[in-house]
């Protein structure tokens, strides 16, 4: 008898302890929605944009002189009064044109890319710093990012509110 209380007993100690272990608690924040709501996002893009146009602008002027070289070389294709080093010369500038806007459409690919990066990182630490805040006063043990999970059950609650409210977005 005593035997088999303590077999009962030894058997029984794990799930008490685990029934006193805490419940987890999972959430999900849809990040997309936070940051296209934030101020800082939207004054990121507006330089971000200025400088894309800076570069749009300064590709079109180069785009026109080459439009402008080309026609040159075209028109004097036809002509025999040109000596064929003035043509092989110009072909050879129109060249180096091509070249030179090739090389800065890289420069300006490269650029943009850094610039978004900078400009937006600020906004993306101040959002995970509210994610993580409103994680800790909330006690979650997980928050994930609606726009990755596939499955929220009915368990999993929508934090989304509360990080807009942390960082005074409506």
């Amino acid at each position: 008898m005593f035997k088999k209380l303590l077999i009962i007993v030894l058997f029984a100690l794990p799930f008490c302890a685990f029934a006193q272990t805490p419940q987890f608690k999972f959430g999900t924040v849809n990040t997309m929605e936070i940051f296209s709501a934030m101020p800082e996002r939207e004054a990121a893009q507006k330089e971000y944009d200025a400088l894309a146009k800076k570069y749009e602008d300064e590709f079109l002027k180069m785009q026109e002189e080459f439009g402008k070289k080309y026609k040159e070389l075209m028109a004097t294709q036809d002509s025999i009064s040109i000596p064929e080093n003035i043509k092989a010369r110009r072909q050879q500038e129109l060249a180096e044109l091509n070249q030179r806007i090739q090389n800065f459409q890289e420069v300006v690919q490269n650029d943009l890319a850094k610039q978004q990066q900078q400009l937006l990182a600020p906004v993306e630490k101040k959002m995970r710093d509210a994610i993580k805040a409103v994680g800790d006063e909330y006690k979650f043990t997980y928050l994930f990012d609606l726009n990755a999970v596939l499955f929220a059950g009915a368990s999993s609650e929508d934090a989304t509110p509360l990080v807009k409210a942390k960082l005074g977005l409506k």
